[in-house]
């Protein structure tokens, strides 16, 4: 232990010079059987098991900024999946069975703490909806208990009490197998493996045009050089319209900055994700203490990280009509990511009218918690250019043939 303590000691003082990179930082080469657009989780999941399911390992992931620096690292953490519909449950659970035994898979801890998600209800039409909610769950398979008000009150003691607050509490739903994960741990692990597996890891790599041979995507002209590839993935959230466009195609698709807050640190106090679709709020207690808040989304669209003062007030307000113990806390810090959100709130996986591109994207407020399941099914995809059953509901086909999976309802507010 003391010379633990002395090595760690050692390495802070010199500044970390001489710790060992987590993954490479190659140059790119000129070529590769398959190019992943977009450094968070979904990318760097799809190249993994790629490598590791499949054996494709001559794969780059090529991303702009650094590696987790977009809404994987802007996010709330939250890991459920308690959808109302087959197809929605299948991709969702199929991610949170993924999750369960990531950090062993990874060899590296995701901290994933399965604390549960209660989700609450204020008035008799909150109540007929999260009872039919929970009998969906049991339909599809998953995990979900409804719970009067006395259940509630015992599961999460601090709640207001007081009955004549504005959203007095009636009944809730609760997934016990729901809960939190450290998002910067799930890309690093990713990243760590799909290195060691060969996987080049390319940050700093602007993709600014595509390559084609008739409607064949065939490379990319980014920052760092021309790149040639036999098939190209996007998996870049927001910006999923933007770079259809440079490809030559439309996505249903709107980008909006989603909100998040972190209060100062506190006493352990809040031991589930609470989550009140009325009040417009959700929030988890993280491993240091803190209170971490989400909100809606913004009312526009936008690119911007910032958010906006009325949200800002919107969810503070929310969140003191669910904890009034809350209120002398102060905020810490605030942050938005961008999600890219389709009119039937559910992802466009798998093939585009491009040959030889496919896309992941569409995941909403809900694409952390898909991580493991999207780069799952993704890479199948890829490697065998057919779709992955779990994902064959989730095309971009269904706009025109009109099979949508409309989740509005069971995506309840962002996260």
């Amino acid at each position: 232990m003391r010379y633990s303590a002395f090595s760690l000691a050692k390495h802070a003082l010199s500044g970390h010079e001489n710790w060992a990179p987590a993954w490479r930082n190659p140059e790119p080469k000129s070529s590769y059987d398959v190019i992943i657009i977009g450094g968070g989780g979904h990318g760097l999941a799809t190249a993994y098991y790629l490598a590791a399911k499949h054996g494709i390992t001559n794969v780059a992931v090529l991303e702009r900024g650094w590696i987790g620096g977009g809404n994987t690292g802007r996010n709330t953490t939250i890991i459920r999946s308690n959808y109302f519909f087959r197809e929605s449950a299948d991709i969702y659970e199929l991610s949170l069975q993924l999750y369960e035994t990531l950090s062993e898979e990874l060899n590296f801890n995701i901290m994933f703490s399965q604390r549960g998600l209660l989700t609450l209800g204020h008035n008799r039409h909150d109540e007929e909806l999260l009872q039919r909610w929970t009998n969906a769950l049991h339909v599809n398979g998953v995990d979900g208990e409804f719970m009067d008000a006395k259940q509630v009150r015992d599961l999460v003691p601090i709640l207001g009490a007081d009955d004549r607050v504005r959203y007095p509490v009636r009944c809730g739903m609760f997934q016990r197998r729901a809960g939190v994960a450290r998002h910067d741990a799930v890309a690093w692990g990713y990243a760590r493996a799909a290195d060691a597996l060969g996987v080049d890891i390319i940050q700093n790599c602007e993709v600014k045009a595509f390559t084609k041979s008739g409607n064949r995507a065939v490379g990319v002209e980014t920052s760092r050089g021309t790149i040639t590839a036999g098939r190209i993935a996007l998996c870049v959230a927001g910006h999923s319209s933007v770079m259809a466009q440079l490809a030559g195609f439309d996505l249903p698709v709107t980008s909006y900055a989603l909100q998040a807050f972190v209060s100062e640190p506190i006493k352990p106090v809040l031991d589930v994700v609470v989550l009140s679709p009325m009040t417009g709020a959700y929030v988890s207690q993280s491993d240091k203490g803190e209170l971490v808040v989400g909100a809606g989304l913004d009312l526009y669209p936008s690119y911007g990280q910032r958010g906006n003062a009325p949200i800002t007030e919107a969810t503070v307000a929310g969140l003191l009509d669910m904890f009034p113990s809350f209120s002398r806390l102060r905020m810490l810090r605030q942050w938005a990511g961008i999600v890219d959100v389709v009119h039937d709130s559910s992802p466009i996986l798998g093939r585009t009218p491009v040959d030889g591109l496919y896309i992941n994207c569409g995941w909403g407020t809900g694409g952390f918690k898909a991580i493991p399941g999207g780069g799952l099914t993704m890479a199948e995809t890829i490697a065998n250019e057919r779709p992955h059953k779990v994902i064959e509901p989730f095309g971009l086909e269904r706009f025109t043939s009109g099979r949508f999976v409309n989740e509005a309802a069971a995506a309840g507010i962002a996260h």
